[in-house]
């Protein structure tokens, strides 16, 4: 079997592999470095005097150790809303995929056209409606929205189409079970590498979501990393209280700190990720 290569394919990969990596070497980098070091120092090495571990404590320290609190925050919301988002869409997608009913197909089409809405277009009618509840700077503020998925819906439609056949649940149901046993007993462990996908799109989503919990949250003590961060950034700029002098070097940091839970994550179920990416790319 001879080799083919393309050069033209090669450069565009490197081409993206730096776009993707330079970034992430950027933070590494620069949370080595002191404020002053990060304007004084070439971007993309390290400083005479490099302090990782001295930036690592005091973020972990500033503020009475709220960087703490906002990341048991950014858990919180991420780990609820992606296991509930993934249920759900494994739920919706499942029926969607093995039961026939009236306007299932423009049902399925409106799911399909939600993908295409901008998440920041339903923000303020989302924000007007929790404050109806009041809702409004609580934690399901955050949760709630985040369960909504319609891409995963669409996702495990596809994915049940092909991994549940049809002939283990007319198997199952001429046994007596019933539809929820047939999905959380059967169908549920055989969607699992879709499940997995789902709940990681989610979590990083969710993980990463600022403009969300920055116009439904005002308490200080709800915020996730992401909008910490962005009131410590805003602190460095103004001077306000509590600012310091590396208050720029404890952002990044903090930055850096906030990206390796999803690392881990991706790294432990990058074969269950994968496998759900590729159902419904081959029919049996």
């Amino acid at each position: 079997m001879t080799t083919r290569r393309s050069t033209p394919l090669t450069i565009a990969m490197l081409a993206a592999l730096a776009y993707f990596l330079l970034p992430l070497c950027w933070l590494l980098i620069a949370s080595t470095k002191s404020t002053q070091d990060l304007f004084n120092s070439f971007g993309l090495w390290f400083s005479h005097t490099p302090q990782l571990l001295a930036n690592i404590r005091a973020t972990f320290s500033q503020d009475d150790g709220v960087f703490v609190h906002w990341l048991l925050n950014t858990v919180l919301y991420a780990v609820v809303s992606a296991v509930g988002a993934a249920l759900l869409a494994a739920a919706g997608g499942y029926g969607f995929a093995k039961f026939r009913f009236r306007g299932d197909r423009f049902t399925f089409n409106l799911v399909l056209g939600a993908v295409m809405v901008p998440t920041t277009a339903l923000a303020i009618p989302t924000y007007l409606l929790f404050a109806k509840a009041g809702l409004v700077n609580t934690p399901w503020a955050v949760i709630l929205p985040s369960l909504v998925n319609p891409f995963g819906l669409y996702l495990m439609r596809i994915y049940a189409a092909d991994a549940v056949p049809d002939s283990l649940l007319e198997a199952a149901r001429i046994d007596g079970a019933g539809e929820a046993r047939i999905f959380f007993r059967i169908a549920l462990r055989l969607l699992g590498p879709g499940l997995v996908t789902v709940l990681l799109f989610t979590l990083v989503a969710t993980w990463n979501n600022y403009f969300l919990p920055l116009i439904m949250l005002n308490d200080p003590n709800l915020y996730p990393v992401t909008v910490g961060l962005a009131s410590w950034a805003a602190q460095a700029q103004n001077g306000g209280a509590g600012a310091s002098s590396d208050m720029l070097a404890l952002v990044v940091t903090g930055s850096l700190l906030s990206i390796v839970p999803l690392v881990a994550a991706f790294l432990l179920l990058q074969r269950y990720w994968r496998s759900g990416l590729a159902a419904g790319g081959v029919k049996q």
